[in-house]
């Protein structure tokens, strides 16, 4: 938004007035005004893929020469063939799976949860009243405390989806909830003078003007459950990049350590990529902005 502004004001700085030059002198400007913000967007791109390619340059480096030892930290070429090899005989497609549909059940069920609970609470504020200390509280406990119990009461399979839920629901009440209270109240009070229900400004108004809201929520909850299906193979999984961690820490086998983290990595990137494309198609749809705005 600060660059657009900017280069509008540029614009209209050398924006040709009555009875002055053509139009060329401020278009130039214009044009090479934009050259430059590619420039930035370029030099800023170039600097990260040296970041990175440095930092892998030292990582293959350092433990080869000795400085670390290669047991703690494996290197890029060891953990590229083990990636390889277990992309070969299976196993690594087998694991990402399990934690792929884990992630997606844990994620869907969060925010559905999350979802139906904001808007209760919505509905019915002697229900906030009531509930809103507890659900701060559950909030703020540490998600990881609650592994073993879930184990406990649910078994292996099922502990891992709640987990998952439980991580991300919280949440996505809250930020729903607060979400449903910023749409604008002139709105509100403007279709319950035509005789609208409380469920026909809930579908019609509320809910619509809440999907920013819910967007950013779809991209805080989808790395939470991850997090929270991987936190819970830790504890009980038999199959899973989370169980490929504690695996190969029993085992001492940083190249397996590494290769599950490397594809736990690329995982949230692509869940990331696919919420944002999401989000560009549907606040395409609603215009850019939300409904009460």
């Amino acid at each position: 938004m600060t660059s657009t502004k900017a280069a509008l004001s540029h614009f209209v700085r050398f924006a040709p007035r009555s009875g002055s030059a053509p139009a060329s002198a401020p278009s130039a400007a214009y044009a090479a005004y934009l050259r430059s913000l590619k420039r930035r967007a370029l030099s800023i791109q170039l600097w990260q893929i040296g970041l990175v390619a440095a930092l892998l340059v030292v990582w293959e480096v350092a433990p080869r020469a000795g400085w670390i030892n290669p047991m703690l930290t494996s290197y890029p070429s060891a953990i590229a063939r083990t990636f390889t090899r277990m992309l070969q005989d299976g196993s690594l497609t087998t694991h990402t799976l399990v934690t792929l549909s884990e992630t997606v059940v844990g994620f869907v069920g969060g925010m559905l949860l999350g979802t139906f609970c904001a808007v209760v609470l919505w509905w019915s504020s002697y229900v906030y009243r009531v509930l809103d200390p507890f659900i701060v509280v559950l909030n703020a406990i540490p998600k990881i405390a609650l592994v073993p119990i879930f184990y406990i009461w649910l078994g292996d399979i099922a502990s891992i989806y709640a987990m998952a839920i439980a991580i991300s629901v919280f949440v996505t009440i809250l930020m729903l909830y607060t979400g449903f209270q910023a749409v604008d109240e002139d709105k509100i009070k403007l279709v319950r003078l035509f005789g609208a229900s409380r469920l026909k400004v809930l579908t019609k108004v509320v809910l619509p003007g809440s999907v920013p809201t819910m967007i950013a929520a779809l991209k805080v909850n989808v790395g939470l459950a991850l997090v929270g299906v991987v936190v819970g193979e830790f504890q009980a999984a038999k199959a899973g990049l989370g169980y490929l961690i504690t695996y190969g820490s029993q085992i001492f086998q940083m190249n397996l350590v590494m290769t599950a983290i490397v594809v736990l990595a690329v995982i949230s990137s692509l869940l990331f990529i696919g919420i944002q494309a999401l989000e560009s198609t549907v606040l395409r749809r609603h215009g850019g902005v939300g409904g009460g705005n």
